[in-house]
């Protein structure tokens, strides 16, 4: 029986750890958690807000995730929304899902990711 998500693993090119620490840390406010030393080896990096974790993968021939996302859930949108501006992020706001407020922004490598609340 399912129960809960555990976590969210995206892609990313070889090299990009950094550039993603930077966005993941910095502009969404996670926190990076260690990888198991048998699964560091192979690069990316593990982060988490609460109870929500994304993980971040190497694969050497690597495309970002444009249609397929994580949709994570937010408090106070508009001030998160601006905060991911101001980080340079581009934001571009949907108001097709009825009863949210919802935006979309992609990470430092391309992949979609969508923030939304409930009204």
């Amino acid at each position: 029986m399912l129960v809960a998500v555990d976590h969210v693993q995206l892609a990313a090119p070889p090299g990009s750890e950094d550039e993603l620490r930077a966005y993941y840390v910095d502009a969404l406010g996670m926190t990076e958690i260690p990888k198991p030393p048998v699964l560091a080896a192979r690069g990316g990096c593990w982060f988490r807000a609460g109870a929500v974790q994304l993980h971040l993968g190497i694969e050497a021939d690597f495309r970002p995730a444009r249609k397929a996302h994580p949709g994570l859930r937010v408090t106070d949108i508009e001030a998160y929304a601006a905060r991911l501006a101001k980080s340079g992020a581009d934001v571009t706001w949907d108001d097709n899902l009825p009863g949210h407020l919802r935006f979309y922004s992609e990470d430092p490598v391309g992949n979609r990711l969508e923030f939304l609340q409930p009204r």
